[in-house]
């Protein structure tokens, strides 16, 4: 059951009590309704305020997680990038291998060829020309011994060049595949850093997207909250005139009356007898009978149950088993607590200092339930007390002397 509607049951349980419903509960219920609004208003720029820091953080956010991607589809080109300069240095090196193994030939086929020239002597046209037995084999001869000399030659100096031209390749290839690993190692770092405040700023979104839920929903009940305390208001002006119109008839009745009999109005007799000592184990609490049923209130009001003053915090007790049905402050009442106790009756338990029981809970006969106090009052610390049958004050006596 909800507040408001625990409100308007006891409001309903309460309206025919003798204790008025006096102006001063309107402007209780006044003060109440504008605090709600006022709490309304507040939370609602609460909520208006937390919509824009959050729709800022989806923002950024949202930054975040574009700059996540570019820094990811960075890494991924320069992996794919290092992965190209991996292939292509280790191309060369077959290439490197390859030609080394060329050159390594040609330089044995060299050496070879200068052994043979060494052997011949320094005379080895002259001698390869004599040991021919005609000037044209030796002439051909000698042709071919040049164009091989010339041939193996050129064939070492460009082995040898491109040799060079592979190295310079590969300390390059050395060189931006090194550059490229520091990239990679640094975009590996940005990375991190960007997947870790993003994470943190993800969590500071839903902090805020909770927040904002809680802010919501709290406008909302608060908004049920204003409407009922409306309401409320609204039935105790309406309340309040009524008890007004009839006092004032009474009044004009009383007034008539001493006008016929020719004399002023009766005073109302001011009790000077010491205060009835009352309790007892079906009792709510012992103390000193202040009012009694159908009695006078210190107020003037009719009393449509008991007033026990006692010390503050005197142990307040429940008259007989029953369900906890509401428990909290209420105009004219204080800290007020409401037992049902089945087949229609109900206790009602006023101007207490502490309420120790929550709606809903079940109690024995003599368990406490609050303490004494003078909440909702201006007088003596004392408990207002009442026992009711489908909602009209009913004699207590019977029940509190079993």
């Amino acid at each position: 059951m909800t507040r408001l509607r625990l409100l308007a049951l006891v409001f309903l349980l309460l309206a025919p009590c003798g204790v008025p419903l006096h102006a001063q509960d309107s402007r209780d219920a006044q003060r109440k309704l504008e605090q709600a609004q006022r709490e309304l208003k507040a939370v609602a720029a609460e909520r208006r305020k937390i919509e824009g820091q959050r729709g800022s953080a989806s923002k950024e956010l949202r930054a975040l997680d574009e700059r996540l991607g570019r820094a990811s589809r960075a890494l991924h080109d320069t992996e794919t990038a290092l992965a190209k300069q991996q292939q292509a240095l280790a191309d060369l090196e077959k290439q490197r291998d390859a030609l080394s193994a060329s050159l390594e030939r040609q330089r044995r086929d060299l050496r070879a060829l200068l052994r043979s020239a060494y052997t011949i002597g320094e005379a080895a046209p002259l001698k390869l020309l004599l040991s021919q037995d005609s000037v044209a084999s030796a002439s051909r001869l000698l042709t071919w011994h040049r164009y091989l000399q010339q041939d193996r030659t050129r064939r070492l100096a460009a082995i040898t060049s491109e040799l060079q031209a592979l190295e310079s390749v590969e300390e390059r290839i050395a060189a931006e595949r090194e550059a490229l690993d520091e990239t990679r190692e640094r975009q590996r770092q940005q990375l991190a850093a960007l997947q870790k405040e993003r994470k943190a700023h993800a969590q500071s979104v839903a902090k805020l997207d909770a927040r904002y839920q809680d802010r919501r929903s709290r406008e909302k009940a608060l908004g049920s909250d204003v409407a009922g305390l409306k309401k409320l208001l609204a039935n105790l002006r309406a309340a309040a005139k009524r008890a007004e119109t009839a006092r004032k008839a009474e009044e004009a009745a009383r007034r008539a009356a001493a006008t016929k009999a020719g004399k002023p109005a009766p005073a109302p007799k001011v009790a000077t007898r010491p205060a009835l000592q009352v309790g007892g184990l079906g009792w709510p609490l012992s103390g000193s009978l202040l009012a009694g049923y159908g009695g006078k209130l210190p107020d003037g009001g009719k009393s449509e149950g008991l007033l026990i003053g006692a010390p503050a915090g005197t142990p307040v007790k429940a008259v007989a088993d029953g369900t906890v049905v509401f428990s909290d402050w209420m105009n004219g009442y204080g800290q007020i607590l409401i037992i049902d106790h089945g087949n229609g009756y109900m206790s009602l338990y006023a101007h207490n200092e502490a309420l120790l029981r929550d709606a809903g809970t079940q109690v024995k006969r003599g368990d406490t339930v609050a303490s004494v106090g003078s909440s909702g009052s201006s007088g003596a610390t004392a408990l207002y007390f009442e026992l009711r049958r489908n909602g009209d004050p009913v004699n207590p006596d019977t029940w509190l002397r079993k």
